[in-house]
């Protein structure tokens, strides 16, 4: 991962700073990165973490019927929604494969944030989705997310924003 610190940092940058600015994170994976979704929303605003508590949910508790959806005007419905509900103060935070229709609202959105699976895309950082080492690398980048967040939270780095 120490060859890809620019592009991760960034992506993540931005996506820090959404945090800092309030917005909300809806968080998105495909199936094979449910697991990851789980561990997220479980533990980033963990009670061991003496932090403000971080505006976060899950696609599927904004609609619950997401991976039902299959065409664009229901997206669209789903879109409005969303930005009616969070006032467009959020951000779609999505990991999993580029090519997965659950992938279709995040990319309709330029402040998305990604960790993206076997394409190139605005906003992203970029994974293989064939490394044998894929889970341990997505546990060590929440973990550094987290300490990014951390960091930029308690004024231990210049965010630069």
């Amino acid at each position: 991962l120490e060859e890809y610190r620019f592009e991760w940092s960034k992506t993540t940058a931005f996506a820090i700073e959404q945090i800092l600015n309030a917005k909300t994170i809806i968080l998105i994976t495909d199936e094979k990165r449910r697991w990851l979704e789980h561990y997220i929303l479980s533990s980033l605003n963990s009670e061991k973490f003496d932090r403000p508590l971080i505006p976060i949910i899950g696609i599927d508790a904004v609609y619950h019927h997401y991976d039902y959806i299959d065409n664009a005007g229901m997206l669209d419905m789903v879109d409005d929604m969303i930005a009616q509900s969070h006032k467009s103060d959020y951000f779609f935070w999505y990991i999993g494969k580029g090519d997965d229709k659950r992938s279709d609202l995040p990319k309709r959105k330029d402040n998305s944030y990604f960790w993206i699976l076997d394409e190139g895309f605005n906003n992203a950082f970029t994974l293989k989705s064939y490394d044998e080492n894929l889970d341990i690398k997505l546990l060590q980048l929440y973990k550094l997310f987290n300490n990014s967040l951390n960091a930029a939270i308690f004024g231990e780095v210049d965010a630069g924003f």
